[in-house]
């Protein structure tokens, strides 16, 4: 049973070395090599050299100054390390009641028209960066409003912030709202309202 038993045993060993450890060092070593950025977690760094997020995840931007991500569905919001989505059907109460408040909280907050699906679902991963323009678009009034700007200038800003699909066939047009956010202050300050 041995005889039998050694080649599997060897070619398992094999493979777990040649999969779990050369592969993945392998891909990470390539990508630190050539796209250092990105393996590096795509990091924003502002001119004092401090760490203000990654262009990747989104963030809680919760002052009425800023344009705001898709909700989190993870349990401490855009936490890496807690990627999921609700996994709820749409017919589920629970997530109709969380869609329905988040609606509510957005017409409080002064939105109106229709309010985009994206502002009050989260993404499949729960940590989305990304809006549709039209999301993004309906938060401008508010975001001028907050930092006492024309309207036509903060719309201005999302659609040169709007990227376009991927190699022109994948995905939607999107904006990158921490990206977005951070193009804000740069414009106009941290602190102007």
């Amino acid at each position: 049973m041995l005889k039998e038993s050694l080649p599997a045993l060897l070619l398992l060993l094999a493979m777990t070395i040649l999969t779990g450890l050369v592969y993945p060092l392998l891909v990470m070593g390539l990508a630190g090599l050539f796209f250092p950025h990105q393996a590096g977690g795509s990091l924003m760094v502002d001119e004092s050299g401090a760490v203000r997020g990654s262009t990747l995840v989104g963030q809680e931007f919760k002052e009425a100054r800023y344009f705001h991500c898709r909700p989190s569905a993870t349990t401490a919001p855009y936490n890496g390390a807690a990627s999921c989505g609700s996994n709820l059907a749409a017919s589920n109460k629970t997530f109709v009641d969380a869609v329905e408040e988040r609606v509510k909280l957005w017409r409080r907050s002064g939105l109106s028209g229709a309010v985009p699906v994206d502002l009050v679902t989260a993404s499949a991963s729960g940590l989305d960066p990304h809006l549709s323009p039209s999301a993004a678009l309906a938060q401008a009034p508010l975001v001028a409003a907050a930092r006492r700007l024309p309207v036509r200038d903060v719309e201005a800003l999302v659609r040169r912030r709007i990227e376009p699909r991927t190699l022109g066939f994948l995905g939607e047009p999107r904006v990158n709202i921490v990206l977005l956010n951070s193009a804000l202050d740069k414009a106009y300050g941290r602190d102007n309202r």
